[in-house]
């Protein structure tokens, strides 16, 4: 059977693809996902269904492709964790439901993808959301995922203790971080409703999955797309130890930011030098293919509690964020902290999951000006890419990641905390001494915010690094889009999740419109 629509990744942008696609039933759309899939809510395993306690658990499950990528030159190896399930990894993260600010994608429309200003793009907000706390211009009450944030009588006391540092130190309050002039403290929304992680697969997947004209699927790991000339035709893919070929009119990657370019190089459609190295024919020079990978570098400052202070696995673990511009930064929002009520050592270091250190504060930069890039080391489509992050290599980030870190060691000695901390076991006071100390100390300590994205981006075809233009299609092919994170032309001032999701609903109409 040849399909009209072949989506190749059933997680945050493609559940929504192959959702959106298969309302008209004359559609017929086949959903292939490499995850297991679980149709029935009752059998949903708790560390997908559940929103707490999974943030060290699943780095080590099978729900996650556990990916390893290098961040510096002097950090150990750091986990990167996708979602290998329905849902993607809307299934297994941490389910902050935030927008990026509207210059992040104004910023986008600048660079030749003029149909993605935010106020273009607030429908689409709008569209995927239910807020169960605002009911204004910039919210919805009728989308598929449903948001809500913790109300004050339920924040735990160094979450408490967080709000009134930040409040002390000049930070405005911040009610709701998903209006567009917001910045400063408040509580951080979650697609969470009663502790469900409300992922595309619960909001989207299974309310279609009765379409006779959609076809979901799973266990399924797409090899390399066929081609006939430039024309997209089918895929090569691999279920249990077999494998088969499926043909569509238009072949729609959905595989997420790792993915999706190593699929295309594994097809020969990438950079040429690179893929003759590997010995793969070549069907396309791509250059920007796996190039300009983006993601919000992050580093904690720990430190321990008072005897008797409870340290919960199984509660929520942030509550509160603050969001604020680094000084001397023409770049709003640039940064964001959160306050974690249970700290971890790192899996990959040895940590046992529900051994708690003490609190943390996570510092992360939300919009860094390096890149990193992606190259496949094999012809294998089972082996992963390598993924060089390439963190601090500015002075500009290394600078604004100084001065978070700094920020958040004073707002810990605010008198709300005396009851709650002892000592800041990370970084010692040796680390903070110079500049240079904390550089080296960031560079050791840097890890992923877990938003890997931009590796297929997005813009006119003058840009020679553009793989697709703005409604998806890949340049210079037919029948061929790519739609997921990957597309984003830089990243977004926020987790990435909501604005993957409005990547899915946003193509979904352009290929209804015929575009």
């Amino acid at each position: 059977m040849k399909y009209d629509y072949i989506v190749v990744g059933a997680g945050s942008a493609g559940s929504i693809v192959a959702t959106r696609l298969s309302e008209d039933p004359g559609t017929s759309v086949l959903l292939l996902e490499a995850g297991p899939d679980y149709p029935e809510f009752e059998r949903l395993p708790d560390e997908v269904k559940f929103g707490y306690a999974t943030a060290t658990d699943v780095m080590v499950s099978d729900h996650n492709w556990q990916f390893i990528g290098k961040a510096t030159d002097t950090a150990v190896p750091m986990m990167v964790p996708r979602g290998k399930v329905t849902g993607g990894s809307s299934a297994i993260n941490g389910q902050v439901f935030l927008r990026g600010v509207p210059e992040d994608y104004d910023s986008w429309a600048a660079m030749g993808n003029d149909k993605w200003k935010f106020q273009d793009l607030l429908h689409y907000f709008r569209k995927v959301e239910t807020d169960t706390d605002f009911q204004d211009d910039f919210h919805s009450s009728d989308g598929p995922i449903v948001a809500r944030r913790f109300k004050r009588e339920e924040w735990r006391p160094d979450q408490m203790a967080f709000y009134n540092a930040c409040r002390a130190a000049g930070f405005g309050d911040s009610p709701d971080h998903n209006n567009p002039d917001a910045s400063g403290v408040g509580p951080i929304p979650f697609n969470n409703p009663n502790g469900i992680r409300m992922s595309t697969a619960l909001g989207y997947l299974d309310p279609a999955r009765h379409r006779l004209n959609l076809t979901l699927r799973a266990d399924c790991t797409a090899h390399r797309i066929l081609f006939d000339g430039n024309r997209a035709t089918g895929l090569e893919v691999e279920s249990g130890g077999e494998k088969f070929v499926v043909e569509a009119n238009e072949i729609i990657l959905s595989s997420g930011a790792i993915g999706s370019p190593q699929l295309l190089m594994l097809s020969g459609v990438g950079p040429a030098a690179h893929l003759k190295e590997l010995g793969i024919p070549l069907v396309l020079d791509k250059p920007g293919v796996g190039q300009n990978l983006r993601d919000h570098p992050s580093v904690w400052v720990d430190w321990r509690v008072r005897e008797g202070y409870p340290l919960d696995g199984l509660a929520p673990r942030v509550q509160v964020a603050l969001r604020y511009t680094a000084s001397g930064s023409d770049l709003r929002n640039d940064m964001m902290v959160f306050m974690s009520s249970f700290a971890t050592e790192r899996v990959n270091t040895g940590g046992a999951r529900m051994d708690a250190l003490g609190v943390r504060m996570v510092c992360i930069l939300d919009l860094a000006v390096g890149s990193g890039e992606l190259r496949l080391t094999s012809t294998d489509p089972n082996v992963q890419p390598f993924l060089d992050y390439n963190y601090l290599q500015e002075e500009f980030d290394r600078r604004r990641m100084r001065e978070m870190v700094r920020l958040c060691i004073k707002l810990g000695q605010h008198e709300d905390y005396k009851d709650i901390l002892t000592e800041r076991t990370a970084p010692t006071d040796a680390d903070v001494e110079s500049d240079d100390a904390l550089d080296a100390w960031l560079r050791r300590e840097a890890t992923t915010g877990q938003h890997i994205s931009c590796t297929c981006k997005m813009g006119p075809s003058s840009d020679p690094m553009a793989v697709v233009d703005q409604h998806g299609r890949v340049h210079g092919l037919q029948g061929l889009r790519v739609v997921d994170a990957s597309i984003m032309p830089n990243c977004v001032r926020a987790n990435t999740n909501v604005t993957t999701m409005t990547i899915g609903e946003r193509v979904s109409d352009f290929i209804k419109e015929g575009l």
